[in-house]
């Protein structure tokens, strides 16, 4: 008679895709082993292909529309309501961070603190931005003019490949804050907190279509999405390779996509953010109206 503690079979997950608000399989039916700091197994993440990509993109610029048009003070509550779910599950999120980025627990716990606080920071601006980065401007006519910062569209990023989640945050919150959408590629080797953020994302309020999250190999889907009409700007910072970053920007260039280049040296995710990932998304609308019938 086998013993009530008898040993069990052990369950190996293979994370999905995060596309239009539901975690499909890879198209391509391929996953790949994700490990940790140390090389042991953690879970199989999908791996993305072409299709995926377009995919995303095309549920990106099918949720824009709508994300946009809400207000700001709207966009402010959802993005803070999923600040919330992130302090829920902070546990979790520890866990995979030390696991993915290598360091003790404390440490995770701050970069986690971080995360949630950063996630908030942006949240404060989604009905800031008009006010502070737009303006009535002198016109020598009779005539109102005035300049109001508009969201770019969809957004294509690439993650930041040594900081799971804190990285990951600061780089997906400036781009949806706005009214943009995004497609991100998580980090090649360290994708569980990102999956485990889609998670959060899908009991949240933000819509479907407004974040959508890829897992593989970076050289063989950024080159897809750099290229796709419909991406209206990329984000580079998580691209390590200068010959592949500088081929991308080539393939950007043709559909006149506006890049954010790789940064020379890792930035300090830690530390205070300014403006510039917010400016860096954000289009100027200026309008000129008459004074008087």
């Amino acid at each position: 008679m086998p013993s009530e503690h008898a040993a069990r079979l052990e369950v190996r997950k293979t994370y999905k895709l995060f596309i239009g608000g539901a975690f499909p399989r890879s198209e391509s039916g391929r996953s790949y082993v994700v490990n940790d700091a140390r090389g042991r197994f953690l879970a199989n993440a999908s791996l993305a292909s072409r299709k995926d990509a377009r995919d995303a993109v095309a549920a990106a610029g099918k949720a824009w529309p709508a994300w946009w048009g809400r207000t700001g003070y709207n966009r402010g509550q959802i993005l803070y309501r999923v600040a919330e779910l992130l302090e829920e599950r902070r546990e979790q999120f520890v866990g995979q961070v030390a696991a993915a980025d290598g360091i003790d627990a404390a440490d995770a716990d701050r970069q986690v603190s971080d995360a949630i606080d950063r996630w908030v920071w942006y949240a404060g601006w989604a009905d800031k931005l008009a006010s502070v980065l737009g303006s009535s401007n002198q016109v020598a006519g009779p005539y109102f003019d005035f300049s109001t910062p508009e969201p770019t569209g969809t957004v294509a990023v690439v993650a930041p490949q040594r900081s799971s989640l804190l990285g990951l945050v600061s780089v997906i919150a400036p781009v949806i804050v706005a009214g943009n959408t995004v497609v991100v590629l998580a980090a090649e080797d360290r994708p569980l907190p990102a999956v485990t953020l889609t998670e959060v994302l899908a009991t949240s309020d933000v819509p479907g279509g407004v974040v959508n999250v890829l897992t593989g190999k970076v050289a063989e889907v950024a080159p897809w999405l750099a290229s796709h009409a419909d991406v209206k700007a990329l984000d580079l910072t998580g691209v390590d390779d200068a010959t592949l970053a500088a081929g991308l920007e080539r393939s950007a260039a043709d559909t006149l996509t506006r890049v954010v280049r790789p940064p020379a040296q890792d930035p300090d995710w830690p530390a205070d953010p300014d403006l510039t990932r917010l400016k860096a998304f954000l289009e100027t609308k200026t309008v000129w109206h008459p004074i008087g019938s």
